[in-house]
């Protein structure tokens, strides 16, 4: 069983470790101060601190907001960006510079963004991702979001 980030690591498939942990960094190197990394569903996740943001997602205090989360799966690498789903312009952007930097089509959920080859993970667009968004307006969206649902 999963109980902190290490044991999720030490459970990665080999395939993706090193696309995982670059990844990993790439997120934290460029994500604006704030946000802070814990386990949350299972997976690494930047979450806006409970200190910030007492509210706690979806109103549950004791959970904070989760923001990006990073998962290695056996098929793929995923980035789940939660921002994308709130901000339609930032979606926008992402999906035209994505078409514009990597050969291989998007594949994308809601807020997942996946990765099947490992040759094609595009970090300098994702670092750019990162610092498209801060705590502050993640909750402001957030909240807006929250109101529509």
């Amino acid at each position: 069983m999963i109980k902190n980030i290490a044991d999720y690591e030490a459970a990665i498939p080999e395939k993706w470790r090193e696309s995982y942990f670059l990844m990993k960094n790439t997120i934290a190197t460029n994500l604006p101060d704030g946000f802070e990394l814990v386990l949350q569903y299972g997976m690494p996740t930047f979450v806006v601190p409970l200190s910030v943001y007492p509210q706690g997602y979806l109103k549950r205090q004791s959970e904070p907001l989760p923001f990006v989360s990073l998962a290695a799966q056996k098929n793929h690498l995923a980035v789940y960006h939660m921002g994308i789903i709130a901000d339609h312009e930032l979606l926008n952007w992402f999906e035209t510079s994505y078409a514009k930097s990597v050969p291989t089509k998007l594949n994308m959920g809601k807020s997942c963004i996946r990765f099947t080859n490992s040759k094609n993970i595009p970090n300098q667009l994702i670092s750019e991702l990162m610092q498209r968004m801060s705590v502050t307006r993640w909750i402001e969206l957030y909240e807006g979001y929250a109101k529509k649902t």
